[in-house]
Parts: structure tokens; sequence; C-alpha cells
């Protein structure tokens, strides 16, 4: 028996309540019109034996303390066990406490690793997930777009050759629909952080901390933090004050289509540009980057130049519009009888009164830059060079050039009038342009060099070990081996040291890289080929590659063997002398699938095996570029030590089979063997 009292419950006094165990791997409770629960047992003690079962069914939650004397009655298969009704021996057909059911509880956190049991039942998305990642990124996009095409809505008004403005229709109805698009990513973003959970700011002492995925509470967090700043985000200003709002006006319609424009866009536009530095920190959060390559965050930062290139030419073109009907209104006020301020809209183009006053007026030469009777300071450029009356596509092009080439010279070639509003402009042109251009040169020198730090970690390298070998005046020789193995190494593992990056792995992780680099190269050598998985895991986790240049001496016959390597690309040359004897001279060539340095797992299979490490009967001289796996003494050691099946007879046969020095040895002693057949032949003769 097992005596659970209820911590939901307070007010009560812990009656205890009996459980009754099926066998010792289930448990069958008392639980009142329940055919299918889900327990999870936790442990809550250590010097008592105690425990906490979790009760789920349809997301509601009941917490119990379990307290048992004996740990042999509490043993569970699994995380979730399903619980069966069972009539009590008073006949009752639940569990009471107190004469009353236990109230459910809604399950509100949950661990990270828990998450997955309930995002179907509950749609709510996990903030660290692929999902949000994913979408974060297709959002960052959606939100380059709309900021881009916002301020193309300010090339919508256009002079016509009759002093009047008009208004693009074509190119509004094309701008709305892509501006609509827009807005319904801004929408399913509202959705998705009201479907987001959080994780609880109490549980980040340790680890990834708890999820909240109560729907309740994701809202109000919600509401309270960031949701207005999405919705004035989200809200299809321009397309309402364009098809609604401003045809219901009264007064020009030019007018109020620019007035609306420039305030309704602007005061749209900075809260969209804010959204990106949040998005673009979630996602650097998640990967550590916002793109994956380098030459893509240098192009993402230059991108953001270019738009802030795009938005002061867009500005610049309604600013120009701007001045030049403000001239006309100048030039209005002089004509005060014939003259009226809605003359220049297209509208009234037809209208007599307009008719007759465009045919008296001298606006056409009072207007032009070359006229001394009006200051366009920084906008006659667009005057001089048609820009308002151009097309879409010609006039925009020529307003970005103006932007990126004043943001980038930070201003310095504009030339004011004594227009506060004009001084202003230009004033955050320049402020504009150092900042961004600052921001953009380091930003990108941050990414391209990146891409070649370790090329040049590796040619300072390369000067301090000129520097060196000049110093301790080494031979020619000498410093051209150090060189081409430095080259080789270069060219061989691109200066990543692999070592040190797997040893920042986990063990797990780490074995299946190495098991996916080495296996296939180990499986090569046919020393290795009839070993079992678990010993070749073993040898390739313990596996450490190395190179050898040309010329190199792997090891010098009576030298200590400190490893064995296995040759996996290259070639070598292995001779001996037998000790240095007269007239003896053994070699043979080494090449991809071969090993050397065999003493050492000789030593390493014997069952008394000493701490002199054995000396080598035989001279190794690479004779190529030479790649292989080295394994040292003590790693060849544990694992003889850990696989018995290495000291297998067949093992060691085959290993006399593949082992240069043992052909040597058997081809002397075959040697020994017939000479002496012939000398005895001859003396029976």
């Amino acid at each position: 028996m097992l005596s659970i009292t209820d911590t939901y419950a307070p007010e009560h006094k812990y009656t205890p309540w009996q459980f009754h165990f099926k066998d010792t791997s289930g448990l069958v409770a008392l639980i009142h019109g329940y055919s299918k629960i889900h327990v999870r047992l936790v442990c809550i003690g250590t010097v008592r034996v105690s425990y906490c079962l979790i009760i789920e069914r349809d997301w509601h939650c009941w917490k119990i303390d379990m307290a048992s004397e004996d740990s042999r009655f509490v043993r569970f298969e699994g995380d979730h066990l399903e619980l069966a009704k069972l009539t009590s021996p008073n006949g009752d057909n639940g569990i009471k406490f107190n004469e009353k059911h236990v109230a459910p509880r809604v399950l509100s956190r949950v661990f990270s690793e828990d998450y997955k049991r309930v995002k179907r039942r509950r749609r709510i998305f996990d903030p660290r997930g692929q999902t949000i990642h994913q979408w974060n990124k297709i959002f960052l996009v959606a939100c380059l777009i709309s900021l881009f095409v916002d301020p193309l809505f300010f090339y919508l008004p256009i002079v016509q050759d009759e002093v009047c403005i008009d208004i693009g229709i074509a190119v509004e109805v094309f701008l709305i629909i892509i501006r609509s698009i827009a807005d319904v990513f801004y929408v399913i973003h509202i959705f998705m952080r009201f479907h987001t959970a959080y994780v609880a700011p109490s549980s980040r002492v340790f680890g990834r901390g708890e999820l909240v995925i109560d729907s309740s509470k994701i809202a109000s967090r919600y509401l309270h933090k960031g949701f207005f700043l999405d919705f004035i985000a989200a809200l299809p200003l321009p397309q309402v004050l364009i098809w609604i709002v401003i045809p219901n006006l009264g007064g020009s319609t030019i007018a109020n289509t620019k007035n609306v424009l420039r305030f309704i866009i602007i005061i749209q536009y900075l809260p969209r540009l804010f959204l990106i530095f949040p998005l673009s920190s979630q996602i650097v959060k998640a990967t550590g980057v916002v793109t994956e390559t380098a030459w893509a965050g240098a192009a993402y930062n230059l991108m953001l130049y270019m738009l802030a290139s795009h938005v002061l030419g867009a500005c610049w073109y309604l600013l120009s519009i701007e001045r030049q009907e403000a001239c006309w209104k100048s030039v209005c006020k002089l004509e005060e009888s014939s003259c009226q301020f809605d003359f220049f809209d297209c509208n009234m183009v037809k209208d007599s009164l307009r008719v007759s006053w465009f045919v008296t007026s001298n606006v056409t030469n009072l207007c032009s830059p070359n006229s001394l009777f009006y200051q366009f300071g920084i906008y006659g450029d667009a005057v001089t060079s048609k820009v308002t009356t151009s097309a879409f596509f010609n006039k925009y092009f020529f307003c970005l050039w103006w932007g990126l080439r004043n943001l980038s010279s930070l201003g310095q070639g504009l030339l004011t009038s004594t227009f506060v509003g004009e001084i202003m402009f230009a004033i955050v042109i320049a402020t504009l342009g150092l900042v961004l251009f600052a921001l953009l040169i380091g930003n990108m020198q941050t990414y391209l060099q990146s891409t070649t730090v370790r090329l040049e970690e590796w040619r300072v390298k390369r000067t301090d070990t000129e520097q060196w070998m000049h110093h301790r005046q080494l031979p020619q020789e000498l410093r051209q081996s150090v060189r081409k193995y430095d080259q080789y190494k270069w060219i061989a593992t691109r200066g990543v040291d692999e070592e040190s990056l797997l040893r920042g792995l986990p063990l797990d992780l780490r074995r299946d890289i190495k098991r996916h680099l080495c296996l296939e190269l180990v499986r090569r050598v046919p020393l290795f080929d009839a070993m079992d998985e678990r010993m070749l895991d073993a040898i390739c986790e313990r596996l450490k590659p190395a190179l050898c240049t040309e010329n190199t001496y792997l090891v010098r016959e009576g030298d200590p063997v400190n490893e064995m390597l296995f040759i996996i690309r290259g070639n070598l040359d292995s001779y001996t002398t037998d000790g240095g004897r007269t007239g003896f001279f053994n070699s043979c060539r080494i090449g991809p699938g071969d090993f050397c340095g065999e003493e050492l797992l000789t030593w390493a299979l014997d069952p008394r095996p000493t701490m002199v490490i054995p000396s080598s009967t035989r001279t190794v001289k690479a004779i190529s570029e030479v790649e292989a796996f080295a394994l040292i003494a003590e790693d060849l050691k544990f694992v003889a030590s850990q696989f018995r099946r290495l000291h297998s007879k067949q093992l060691r046969n085959k290993l006399r089979f593949h082992s240069h020095q043992w052909r040597t040895w058997a081809a002397c002693f075959i040697q020994v063997a017939w000479r002496r057949t012939i000398q005895e032949k001859k003396g029976s003769c």
C-alpha cells in the first residue's frame, strides 16, 4: 500500500488514500469515472523514499504526494501508465477526499523536453523550436519587403505639363496589392505571437527553463508587451486612406493625398522599422547569426544601407513636388484675381477659368530653376532633370541614385536654401549617412574578415615560424621541410584544430563523428576488417589524424615505437638491417591500407606487459605526402584491455600475416632452412 495525500487541497488535512498495485510494474488506482489516465512518477526526496504522482487527463492535472517505506513497491515501466477503474473495498467507484472529488488543475507549464507531448493538442509553438525559427526568417523577409514598398507611395504624385499634379492610378493599384500581401504576414505574426509559449522567468535559474503553455497567460503577456506595436504595424492604413478616406474629404484630392501619404506612411514606417531589431535579435539568439554565410551577412548589411538610400530618395521626390507646388502657389498669390490653388489639381485642367488663367499666366517661366524668383535649393535637380514629370522607373532610379550619393558623401554636395525644413532634411541626411556608413563598413568588415580569419592566423603563424628559424639559424634543408609541412597541414585542415573542436562536443556526438570520419578508412586496413562494430568504434574514437611530408622519417630502426600508424593516403619505404647485421638489407613499400608500428600491438597484447615501450625493428620513411591515423601506446593498451578478442589466436595470426617484419623473419627462416637442406644434401653426397 501507498499512503497518498492531495497537495492541491490545502484546506483539507491530507487524509490518506489507499492505492492498490496490480503488480510491481503497474498501478491500479481508484479513479472515479476515468478509464484512461496518464501518470508520471517523479522522485522528490532522497532520505526517505518519497515520490510525486502526477495524474493527467484532457490537459487537467492532479498532483499527489506518494510516500512509502519500501521502495520495491514503486516501479513503473515507461513514462505513461494506464490506470484502470477498480471498485474500492467500500464499494465506491471513485477516490473521494472528505467526500469530495479531487478538483482538476489546468496544466500551464511544461519542461522543454515534455513540450512535444502537448503541442498537438494545445497548438502552442515552442519559441526555440524550428517552426518559430523558420517563421522569424520568413517574417524578416516580409518586413524588408514592406519597408521597401511603403516609400514607393511617395512616387504616386506626378507633375504634368499643364502645371498640375496627378496621381498614377496603375502604380497606385499595384502598390496597394503588394502592400496588402505584406500586411497579411503582419496579421499572421500576431496570430503566431498569441500561440507561442514563453520561458517562465522564475525557471531560468538552471537549464532551458519551463515553457508556459497556458493560452490565457500567453495572451495576457503579449497584450501587455508587444501587441500594440504589432497591431499598429499591421493596420492597412494606406489602403483605407487612399480608397475610402481621401475621396470623401473636401478640397483638393491631390493635396489631401500628398499630406496623408507624408504623415501616415512615416508614422507607420517607424514601428515597422523597429520590429526588425527584436526580430533579428531572436534569430541571432536561436542560431548565433542572422545569415548562414558571411557573404550573405555582408549582403544583408548592404541591403539595409540601400534601403536607407531608397527612403531618402522617395522623401526627396515628394518634397521636390511640394517645393514645385509651393512655387506655383507663390505665383498664384501674385495673380489674385484670376488664380486659385485648386487649379494645380489635374482634375481641374478642363475648367474654363483654369484654361484662361494658364494662357495668361507666367508660372512656367517664374518657377524655372534658372529664375531668381524662387529658391529650389536641394530640390533644383528634380526640376532641372524633369524627374517629377518622368515615368515611374526613370524617376525611381534617379531618386535612388540621389539618395545613395548624398548618403555616402554625408550630404557634402547639398546646397540648401534658407528654408528651415530643407535645412533640417539636409542635417538628417548628413547624420544618418555618418551613422549608417560607419555601421556598414564595420559590419561588412566583420563578416568578410570571418571568411579569411584562419588564413590570416596561418600567415601570422608562418611569419613567426620564419623569424624563429632565422633566429636559430636553421639550415636551408630543415627550413624547407618545415615550410612544406606547414603548407601541407594547411591544405589538409584549413587551419581548423580538429581535436579541440571534437573535445568540445558531447561524447555520443563525438563518437558518431569519429565513426563517420574513420570507420570506412579503418576498414581498409585488413587487420581491422574482421573486427566487430564495438571494437571498431573504440578504435575510431581514439584515432588521431597524422600528416607527414615527403622525406620525413616516421620512425627509425631501434627507436621506441610510440604510436601505431594506419596509412590512408601516400606511400612510404620500410626497410631494416636486422639490427645492423653486415650484408643484411630488406625493404618494402607501404601504401594505403597498410600499417606500421606493429611492435606496439604485440606489446599491448602481452598479458604481462612491461612499462618499457618496444623498439622499432624497421625504418619507415615517407616518399610522398602521407595522411594516416595514429593510435598511441596508451590508447592501444586501453583497447586491448577492454576487448579480449584482440587476444585471439586468429587475430594474432592475421597480424603476423600483414606485418612486414614478420614477413621478413619468415623469409629469413625459409632461407636458413633452404640453405641447411642444401648443405645436408651436399654432405650426403
